[in-house]
């Protein structure tokens, strides 16, 4: 397989049932599968025993027509949270996701700021319509790291295309509002807990952890088992090492089938229809 030379990441994702997610009983007892098919798949499993779970809110902003989500755009922001407190600065997320990676590419999420920012374009792979199964999509990103909570934009199309300038190809209107899509009380608590490292080849590893989204602490709505990799001049042309994460994407959904839940992504669930 070969990659394209714009990709900077891949990331592997499966969604995973709420029930149970709220205990740390059910996470131990997930990992320790993991570990036990890693062993099995040949595949070296840095684990880490006694990892800390952050914790974020995490919220989507679109017009009151969904012109993002129509046009495959997504504008996330992830507030880090200490215990209860928020932070003063947050995570803000401006994505082209689409089926294609010429899709992907027609918005550019560069943004207007000083504030500093880091572009990935990342092949995602997801389950596909059965066990077993992998298909592709495209997400071309801009993320911004420390941006203050209180200023991320005004609450209009016109400022968000001022905040991110391609915006401007949707031609709605810059007075139209820009609103958290379900209202304040759509907001999002993730708890996200790493479990290690995934060992593909000498210059392939990848990062897996565990994200589950709760409406409130002790009611979790869906969960995502995920790894991911940085792609690179020295790893783009490791086929093999490609390959083997693709197989062991494949095989891993086969071994833990009664954990996954059907469904595209986490943020689908958001608007309650599919991307």
């Amino acid at each position: 397989m070969k990659l394209d030379k714009r990709i900077t990441n891949r990331e592997f994702k499966l969604l995973l049932k709420p029930e149970g997610l709220d205990r740390r009983s059910r996470i131990d007892q997930l990992s320790s599968l993991m570990v036990s098919f890693c062993k099995k798949s040949g595949v070296e499993f840095f684990h880490l025993d006694n990892a800390n779970t952050g914790l974020r809110n995490v919220y989507f902003y679109d017009t009151p027509g969904e012109h993002f989500r129509h046009n495959n755009l997504i504008l996330r922001v992830r507030e880090s949270r200490q215990n209860v407190w928020v932070d003063d600065w947050c995570e803000l997320t401006l994505k082209c996701r689409a089926p294609t990676l010429k899709q992907s590419l027609y918005y550019s999420p560069i943004p207007n700021s000083t504030h500093k920012s880091r572009l990935r374009l990342k092949e995602e792979i997801l389950r596909g319509d059965g066990l077993g199964t992998e298909r592709m999509i495209y997400s071309n990103n801009a993320i911004l790291d420390t941006v203050p909570i209180d200023k991320v934009f005004e609450r209009s199309l016109g400022s968000v295309a001022e905040f991110f300038p391609d915006m401007k190809k949707l031609e709605a209107g810059d007075h139209l509002p820009v609103r958290i899509v379900g209202g304040r009380t759509n907001k999002i608590l993730e708890a996200c807990l790493p479990l290690g490292n995934l060992v593909f080849g000498e210059n392939v590893q990848a990062h897996c952890d565990i994200g589950i989204w709760m409406r409130s602490v002790g009611d979790p709505i869906v969960g995502e088992l995920a790894f991911s990799y940085r792609v690179n001049a020295t790893n783009r042309d490791d086929t093999k090492a490609h390959k083997k994460a693709n197989k062991f994407f494949r095989q891993l959904q086969l071994a833990i089938p009664d954990w996954l839940a059907s469904g595209t992504t986490k943020t689908a669930l958001i608007y309650g229809k599919p991307e």
